[in-house]
């Protein structure tokens, strides 16, 4: 259904530092870098998330928010780490979520310019 997501940043720097390590927990990557864009993917120029710059990022609102597939819980709890210690906070540690269903696990951070992005494996033998 989607081409690509992109978010408002404020600052290009410090997003991509916690998205490289945050998606490179993941097993994405940096796949487009320009002046005022940074974009994440598996393929060169082939961006899925797109980090724009904008001098106006306007804070997102409650109830959205961004899952990335993970191929492990050591991804999950991987991804949480990354983005704690560069400057992501904390918004749900690793862990089963049996509310989301029963084999959801699941970890949650708010990134720097405050847009929530989750890492989420859901398969059978989880939880």
């Amino acid at each position: 259904m989607f081409h690509h997501l992109s978010l408002g940043v404020g600052d290009l720097t410090r997003a991509g530092r916690f998205y490289d390590a945050a998606l490179g927990a993941l097993g994405y990557r940096r796949v487009f870098d320009g002046e005022h864009s940074i974009g994440y993917g598996l393929v060169d120029n082939q961006d899925l998330l797109l980090l724009n710059l904008t001098d106006d990022a306007a804070l997102p609102r409650d109830g959205s928010h961004i899952a990335f597939a993970a191929r492990s819980q050591e991804a999950v709890d991987a991804f949480h780490r990354a983005g704690v210690t560069t400057g992501g906070q904390d918004n749900g540690a690793p862990g089963p979520r049996p509310d989301h269903g029963p084999h959801y696990y699941a970890a949650f951070l708010i990134d720097p310019d405050g847009h929530h992005v989750e890492a989420v494996l859901d398969r059978p033998g989880i939880g």
